[in-house]
């Protein structure tokens, strides 16, 4: 039974548009138009394959504006994010069309013969991207598993469908083929379980909680299906006392609040050495009361709203009145409002402190020592990212190792770089995006041995 998707605009709560949801069997058409698709893409030469996504880099960005407002409508994302994000988009497409003619397998020495290997594209690749960063994560799976020969069926999450609708119909625009490059919009339990078991596609790359992501790898698994999983967080900022505080402080804000801490790299847990504990926390106070919360389609806003009413109870449920800490300011009246907040006072193990809350939330939470810090950075199920904050270098080489994480960054706090790869340790995720290996994950090698001795 078909309906139709509302989305709404996060800051306002109006309805910017109603798009047609996904059927089970208009996936199972998909499927089959992609495969046929797909057939023509991967026999097409390196060359052309790299110079139409090109093409699908220059005409995203001569849509970077509209793809930017698209965004800030139906995701709540300040317009400054917003314009990153279509960038991203754009300069991935690029990258990706750069390894289209350096995807070369390899010639191992052998006896009697010669022995290649070949790369060869999987298929029909399902992509399942969530709505806290609907373009560029849809771009992270779509464009490196395209200029790798395969088909992609994207499903974005069923609040933000907008852009990656946008996307599809730019790529035609650009000269992709007819339904190599599909968008499902619907609802996971129709749209995206039909991907997730349908025999046709090869593998499935999801974005998402990690809940979702174990129920997606335990069906995948029936059918021995490839999968990548980027999943929860819960990362540590970790603050030495030798470190710059000021530089630490200034940083921290946005470290936890950019995208409305909606962010699995999300700084939430801020682990500072108990002697500069007292100097952290009084800096710290005038930084987080200074963020600008609001209209984000305004340029001097810093963070907007949640993306629905959901998520938004969600983080109301771990921040009950008693708790102490620092509170920002968020609009009131219509949207999905929620101020800065930073806890102190917490236990380790309280579920504001290990739990993802996936909100402008954060916890401060004191350290003695270096084993201290990496016994705390440590001691959650999450392994996605995290930064450290030292002058003295042999300690940033040490607690980077030691710390279970697949993405570390010393004195700042970034993570992702499409040139870079990205993914996570224990249940933050299976797999990596992005970086000079992004095309082989979506490939499979073929070896061949020739004789030369017949």
């Amino acid at each position: 039974m078909s309906y139709e998707l509302q989305v709404l605009n996060p800051a306002t709560e109006e309805v910017v548009a109603s798009v047609p949801a996904t059927t089970a069997a208009e996936v199972d058409a998909a499927v089959a138009r992609a495969a046929k698709a797909q057939q023509g893409w991967s026999a097409a030469a390196p060359a052309d394959r790299a110079r139409l996504l090109r093409r699908f880099a220059v005409v995203v960005d001569e849509h970077l504006g509209e793809l930017a407002q698209l965004e800030v409508r139906e995701a709540g994302h300040t317009i400054g994010n917003a314009r990153w994000e279509a960038g991203n988009v754009r300069d991935l497409l690029d990258f990706a069309a750069g390894g289209v003619e350096r995807l070369s397998g390899r010639q191992i020495p052998v006896a009697g013969g010669l022995d290649i290997t070949i790369l060869e594209p999987l298929g029909v690749i399902g992509v399942i991207a969530p709505w806290n960063f609907p373009m560029p994560i849809a771009a992270w799976g779509t464009a490196p598993a395209l200029a790798a020969g395969n088909a992609v069926l994207l499903k974005p999450a069923e609040t933000t469908p907008l852009t990656a609708l946008r996307l599809a119909e730019l790529a035609l625009e650009a000269g992709l083929p007819q339904d190599l490059f599909q968008v499902l919009p619907g609802a996971g339990d129709v749209a995206g379980s039909a991907l997730v078991e349908h025999p046709g596609v090869a593998k499935i790359v999801f974005t998402g909680s990690t809940r979702v992501g174990k129920s997606i790898m335990a069906r995948c698994a029936e059918r021995v299906k490839r999968v990548t999983l980027e999943l929860g967080g819960k990362s540590p900022n970790i603050v030495f006392a030798d470190s710059d505080i000021e530089a630490a402080v200034a940083a921290t804000p946005m470290s936890f609040l950019d995208n409305s801490g909606q962010d699995c790299c999300a700084r939430t847990r801020i682990l500072v050495q108990r002697s500069v504990y007292d100097r952290f926390m009084e800096l710290l106070a005038p930084a987080i009361e200074s963020v600008v919360v609001g209209d984000p389609a305004d340029e001097k806003t810093q963070m907007g709203p949640l993306i629905s009413r959901v998520q938004l109870d969600r983080v109301r449920s771990y921040v009950t009145d008693e708790l102490q800490g620092i509170r920002g300011t968020a609009p009131e009246g219509p949207g999905f409002w929620f101020p800065p907040t930073v806890l102190t006072g917490l236990a380790p193990d309280a579920p504001a402190a290990c739990e993802e809350v996936f909100g402008p939330v954060a916890v401060v939470l004191p350290f003695e020592d270096e084993a201290d810090a990496i016994r705390l950075a440590n001691s959650t199920e999450y392994g996605l990212s995290g930064s450290i904050w030292t002058r003295d270098i042999g300690r940033a080489i040490r607690v980077s190792r030691a710390v279970t994480a697949g993405n570390l960054s010393v004195n700042s706090h970034s993570s992702v770089r499409y040139w870079t790869p990205f993914g996570g340790y224990k249940q933050s995720g299976l797999g990596r995006e992005l970086g000079p290996d992004a095309l082989t994950a979506f490939t499979e090698t073929k070896n061949v041995f020739i004789s030369t001795e017949a």
